[in-house]
């Protein structure tokens, strides 16, 4: 692995880390987080931030590592950025409160 993709990764879990300090700073449930469109902002604004940052991992570091769906999270930026805010809110919740805990835990795996 090279050192551009563990800055990408260390990146991609502080982001991780934001998402989740979003969460606890609002104490949100996924009712609350329906309500609060500065809650999603932020979230959205982070998962894009993800996605751009898998765009910049190395293909090799992708295609060894292909236990993340690599498309699909860059997918679901492409999603956040371009829908203007009609990105659906169970999506965007599930992606906060399931898949970003997973990305981080794998992503911290390769920086320790």
């Amino acid at each position: 692995m090279n050192s551009k993709d563990v800055i990408v990764l260390k990146k991609i879990v502080q982001y991780s880390d934001e998402i989740d300090a979003t969460i606890s700073r609002f104490s949100l449930t996924q009712q609350t987080f329906a309500e609060d469109f500065v809650a999603r902002n932020a979230i959205s604004m982070c998962i894009l931030q993800i996605g751009e940052l898998v765009n910049k991992l190395s293909e090799e570091f992708k295609t060894v590592n292909n236990k993340m769906p690599w498309r699909e999270i860059k997918a679901m930026r492409n999603i956040a950025a371009h829908n203007y805010g009609e990105i659906d809110i169970d999506i965007l919740w599930e992606t906060a409160t399931s898949d970003i805990p997973l990305l981080k835990e794998y992503c911290q795996s390769f920086i320790g």
